[in-house]
């Protein structure tokens, strides 16, 4: 049986820091390029040549419009109060200073990256700080909670012991699992506040020069929203490798040749990245909902005023939200599901023979996997900022997909080449009790199925939400007899669109398993998130390209610019809707490898639904996803009632309000988004964090199991059709504002009664797509890795009622 590999140790020492490095500086450059376009200026005369601002196609320079696309930009970005711009609340600095902190820790290279980012834009927004200050105070207790469990499976105990799986070779105590597990938390919880942080940065910096650039044409306004969006994809990917390669090298001082101790405490790494992107998800999408939701019933349905009008009160708010939720919460999203796929193939991978042998090179494959994504995802960035020029409204969405179809076709030939030289021919893989013997090129397969099955769910997930297909079409149609009909349309096409995404990640799952077990499961997760730069990239794009249409309205620019920044939105919308779907399909297939860690490190030996311990954990796993949307739901609903209330009072009360003579109290709805969220954030929190401590403490493994398995089935589904149905009634929406064709214009125009209607179902699925669709895949990852995590402990002292009866 092979073993040794092509690629030397040491060559795998320098290749994964060098591709982290190399995208971090990549990152650094195309941000450099973006920061060139300039706002206004104080030092010097703005008369002169060089100082002049970006000119409007007609020949106008209109400096007054300039400052005020700052002014907003900066309300966006900082909420700070503006003597002439949005009047928001000032915010402490203590707060700026810890998060500061927390920026060093990561490195050198993302020290860097942050300060570049902080003395650019000083300030955040006063959400994501309070966000911050309440999830620090979880992190500590949970860190806690990790130490005392883990440590106590052997009552602390600091002696050696056999090795779970090799009883011949004694192990690291299980004390040191407790601590490694914790700074390993840390690690990952820190990383994943830094993603949301630095991507929240990323936005609000680059949204107001995608508006001025709009001035110029629309390709020039889609190069910087896209190259914004490159920016955060390449941090978020970069940082992430970076981080769990130097957390498995330093571990590796300790744990020695004790690769399952040093790769189980690893995993804790997975479980802080998922549990900050569940508070950041939820909080976000709570935030930007209730002032979505108050904005468009009050001021499009009841004012008839346009969207991001400056008139209406819930504007800023509005704005504030699609990068705290979009933006922070997708970053730290994405970054979960990368940490725990990463995760889970090296907990499966060191109890097989890459970890018997102590094949270094051949352990990091799946790290290894992401450095090659990186370099590919560079190139396959430039064919959209540099090779190539966007020039039409047509080509937008064009232009998004290629950067899916390209960056899988390159990745592909890359995973060849990384497989090939960092594989032996032949090796073997734990597969519940015996080893399996693999070949290289099948793990290549597995690895590939992933990936290609991700472009599937991606096309998929655009052809049910892009108005350029006859689905969305034919939900706007639906908006002739109402609002009734359009939600019917709505919901049918999103439970339809699960179809072939679960058919897609069914096969790969079948594949996977069969070639490799669940190793193959874990590194087909990380194939479909290898390409995670060029995700981010167009799913960030979005959100940017949304606000920076909000600001060109309140600004008052002319209706041409407005309808670029529309066109560009209503791209963003598919691509944000195409990364939800791979957020969504990653999280089925690294959600099963976790179950399969956690049912081998639990020492269950067979999962079987018809044990009663099992049946009742599969149905109640299965209700899981339904009590949590649930809550989230009316979260939204409840903030979105108070957001209506003060916009309606604001307009009844406030006299010239709409005469556009009176400017509206916007610090008020800004409060009522930030309260609601930070306090609506913590029972769904809380419920996805406490079921498998509870559920293992008093039920035990095999029902864990069973609860486990069951909210991965419902959640996938679920997931799939709240996100494309919210997708699909959005672009409905904007299908009939656009007017593009006679059809779209005989739905129109805004105010009539079919767009009302349409307005009405974008309404209803904003919560569905951007707060408890985006969550659910963080629910079935997050109680995957927890489990996985804490199962020394359940498997010594869980199933205490079982044990008393």
């Amino acid at each position: 049986m092979g073993t040794s590999t092509l690629l030397p140790d040491l060559g795998t020492q320098i290749v994964i820091p060098l591709c982290a490095g190399i995208g971090i500086i990549f990152a650094l450059i195309q941000c450099l390029i973006v920061s060139k376009i300039k706002l206004a200026s104080h030092k010097h005369n703005t008369s002169s040549p060089k100082q002049s601002l970006i000119e409007e196609e007609e020949g106008l320079n209109d400096h007054a419009v300039v400052r005020k696309c700052a002014q907003i930009q900066n309300a966006i970005s900082e909420e700070k109060n503006l003597s002439d711009a949005s009047h928001l609340i000032v915010h402490p600095l203590r707060v700026e200073r810890l998060i500061t902190t927390l920026i060093l820790i990561v490195g050198i290279l993302d020290m860097l990256t942050s300060w570049y980012f902080i003395t650019e834009i000083a300030g955040a927004t006063s959400f994501l700080f309070t966000e911050y200050q309440y999830v620090g105070v979880f992190m500590v207790a949970f860190a806690v909670l990790i130490f005392v469990f883990l440590g106590s499976v052997e009552g602390f105990s600091t002696d050696s012991r056999q090795c779970t799986y090799d009883s011949s070779k004694l192990c690291k105590p299980a004390l040191a699992t407790a601590i490694f597990s914790t700074i390993a938390f840390l690690l990952g919880a820190i990383t994943s506040v830094i993603s949301g942080f630095l991507g929240m940065k990323i936005a609000t910096y680059a949204n107001v020069r995608t508006t001025l650039e709009a001035r110029k044409g629309v390709g020039k306004a889609f190069i910087v929203a896209f190259r914004s969006g490159a920016v955060m994809g390449f941090l978020l990917a970069a940082n992430g490798l970076l981080v769990l390669y130097i957390a498995v090298n330093v571990f590796k001082i300790y744990y020695g040749d004790d690769w399952e101790g040093l790769f189980e405490a690893i995993a804790g790494y997975g479980l802080g990245g998922s549990s900050m992107a569940l508070f950041g998800r939820v909080g976000g999408g709570i935030y930007t909902k209730a002032a979505d939701v108050g904005a468009d019933l009050v001021g499009k349905v009841e004012r008839n005023i346009p969207e991001d009008d400056p008139r209406n009160p819930a504007v800023i708010a509005d704005n504030v939200g699609d990068n705290v939720g979009d933006i922070a919460g997708m970053g730290s999203d994405l970054f979960g599901s990368y940490a725990e796929s990463s995760c889970a193939a090296l907990v499966v991978a060191s109890i097989s023979s890459f970890g018997n042998n102590h094949d270094f090179t051949s352990m990091m494959y799946p790290l290894l996997v992401s450095s090659v994504g990186i370099l590919v995802c560079l190139i396959t960035t430039l064919f959209a900022t540099d090779f190539f020029e966007v020039k039409t409204v047509k080509e937008i969405e064009p232009a998004l997909k290629n950067q899916l179809i390209v960056s899988t076709i390159l990745m592909t030939i890359g995973l060849a080449l990384i497989s090939w030289i960092a594989l032996p021919s032949t090796f073997t893989i734990f597969n519940f009790g015996i080893q399996k013997e693999v070949k290289n090129w099948q793990l290549f397969l597995c690895v590939g199925v992933g990936l290609w099955a991700g472009l599937i769910i991606g096309f998929v997930t655009e052809y049910y939400t892009s108005n350029a297909y006859r689905p969305v079409q034919d939900v706007a149609d639906s908006c002739r007899t109402g609002a009734a009909t359009n939600v019917i349309f709505g919901l049918a096409l999103g439970y339809k669109s699960c179809i072939i995404p679960i058919f897609a990640i069914a096969i790969s799952i079948f594949v996977s398993f069969s070639f490799a077990a669940m190793y193959g499961v874990a590194v087909a997760a990380l194939g479909m998130l290898s390409t995670i730069a060029t995700g981010l990239a167009i799913d960030a794009y979005g959100p940017i390209s949304d606000n920076a249409g909000g600001i060109a309205e309140m600004a008052g620019m002319s209706h041409r610019i407005r309808e670029r920044t529309d066109a560009l939105d209503a791209a963003g919308n598919t691509t944000a809707a195409i990364g939800k779907g791979f957020a969504i399909g990653s999280a089925a297939l690294v959600s099963l490898a976790l179950f399969g860690a956690f049912v081998s490190r639990a020492e269950i030996t067979t999962v079987d639904v018809l044990t009663p311990k099992v049946f009742i954990g599969l149905i109640v796993g299965a209700m899981l996803p339904y009590w949590f949307s649930a809550m989230t739901m009316k979260s939204v609903g409840s903030a979105a009632l108070k957001m209506v209330e003060e916009v309606r009072r604001q307009f009844n009360t406030i006299p010239g309000l709409m005469e556009g003579t009176a400017e509206p109290d916007y610090a008020t709805c800004v409060k009522i988004s930030t309260d609601a969220s930070i306090k609506e954030m913590i029972p769904p929190g809380a419920l996805v964090m406490l079921t498998p401590l509870i559920v293992g403490i008093f039920f035990g493994v095999e029902t864990l199991a069973g609860i486990l398995a069951g909210s991965l089935i419902s959640g996938v589904q679920i997931a799939i059709s709240a996100s494309n149905t919210g997708g699909a009634w959005d672009n409905a929406k904007k299908y009939i504002e656009a007017g593009g064709c006679e059809h779209a214009r005989s739905l129109g125009p805004k105010g009539s009664d079919p767009h009302k209607a349409a307005v009405i179902g974008d309404t209803i699925g904003d919560p569905l797509k951007d707060t408890s669709g985006p969550s659910l895949n963080i629910l079935i990852k997050l109680m995957a890795v927890e489990s996985l995590v804490f199962a020394p402990f359940f498997a010594t002292h869980g199933g205490l009622l079982f044990k008393i009866f």
